[in-house]
């Protein structure tokens, strides 16, 4: 828990969504956070929200959003409302002073997102989003390894795949299918886990052209429900990624170096919260009578304290702590965001117009 010297940092959630009921529990097993308080634009939801999700008896409930971000109490600001709202929202939650984590995607395109930058660094705000799978500790070791020039090399390609299988009900009605709520579908939702995947991968360092593949599926209303793209860089490092809300549940990475491989098949969500593996190899071949691989794959198994979630909640909490004493917002995580949604943009673009190559540029 925090200390008197390092007082938690005190949450609101805006909005009472399914994802918030993840989120709250995060914030309660984060040893540096406190749900302080939940808005939603009907009190009685709120406080059914606030009794369901086991938030502490001085927590605030609020029936608009307004009221609680007028609340001088509230240090952070958790925003998991439908896309279309957040550059309202964001701005407002920035020109209140207080620091935001807001669920992904950011923006439904990069210039809604420069606006929430510009409010966030105008009034020296923490950004971040919430992409829980990179605080996994998982994270941190694969990266050691897809860096390592003797065990991995250099990285020559990657495929990232996300897909679940959408009933009939969630196809018709969830936000996500929705033009004017979550108007990027698939490609925002869960595209965006395979887009991060693939820079985390390359260092964040963009491609310099995107192509939409062919064959994307949309609903009636013209949003995204399948689609796919594949990235290219000037030394001839390709990823692909395909997203799905037509497919069984898939969550994998195969990343290819020079001398190894990276696998593994749950990077979004872990098999198991408390454990989470995956498999590497290197300079395998095969064996003498070609029936077999030498050597074997290994698999690594990296355990965890708390739920990736709540490790997302902690590193978001320490870095508005260090804010409350002096320091500056970090940039690391705004500037992720945005080269994701950049790409975002370009796989809806190259769509839109028949499959061109898009040329990225970060301006």
């Amino acid at each position: 828990m925090a200390t008197e010297s390092q007082a938690a940092i005190r949450f609101g959630i805006i909005g009472a969504a399914d994802i918030a009921r993840k989120l709250s529990r995060a914030i309660t097993l984060a040893p540096n956070a406190v749900l302080s308080a939940v808005a939603s634009r009907s009190l009685e939801k709120a406080t059914n929200f606030a009794k369901a999700n086991n938030f502490p008896p001085d927590a605030k409930v609020y029936g608009s959003y307004e009221a609680l971000l007028d609340d001088k109490d509230i240090d952070a600001v958790y925003l998991p409302l439908p896309t279309s709202m957040h550059v309202k929202w964001a701005v407002l939650v920035a020109q209140k002073k207080k620091h935001l984590l807001m669920e992904k995607p950011v923006a439904l395109n990069v210039a809604e997102f420069d606006v929430i930058l510009k409010a966030c660094e105008e009034n020296g705000v923490q950004l971040m989003d919430g992409t829980m799978w990179v605080h996994n500790p998982r994270t941190a070791q694969m990266k050691e390894f897809v860096s390592d020039p003797q065990r991995f090399g250099q990285l020559r390609t990657m495929y990232s795949c996300f897909s679940f299988a959408g009933d009939a009900e969630f196809l018709k009605n969830d936000i996500r299918v929705k033009p004017d709520l979550d108007g990027l579908g698939a490609l925002g939702d869960a595209g965006w886990y395979g887009i991060r995947s693939i820079l985390w991968a390359n260092d964040y360092e963009l491609p310099k052209t995107v192509i939409a593949m062919h064959g994307p599926v949309l609903n009636e209303a013209g949003v995204i429900l399948s689609c796919g793209a594949s990235l290219h860089w000037d030394d001839g490092r390709v990823a692909t990624f395909s997203c799905s809300f037509l497919a069984n549940m898939t969550m994998d990475i195969t990343a290819t170096g020079t001398n190894g491989s990276l696998q593994l098949h749950d990077f979004i969500i872990p098999f198991r919260e408390e454990e989470a593996s995956y498999f590497t190899n290197t300079r395998c071949f095969f064996n003498d009578l070609v029936t077999g691989w030498v050597p074997l794959p290994s698999e690594h198994v990296v355990t965890t304290d708390i739920p990736q979630e709540a490790c997302m909640v902690r590193e978001f909490s320490r870095l508005v702590a260090n804010i409350k004493n002096g320091s500056k917002p970090e940039q690391k995580w705004p500037i992720i965001s945005r080269k994701t949604q950049l790409i975002i943009d370009a796989v809806k673009t190259s769509i839109e117009r028949g499959f061109e190559p898009i040329e990225i540029k970060c301006l």
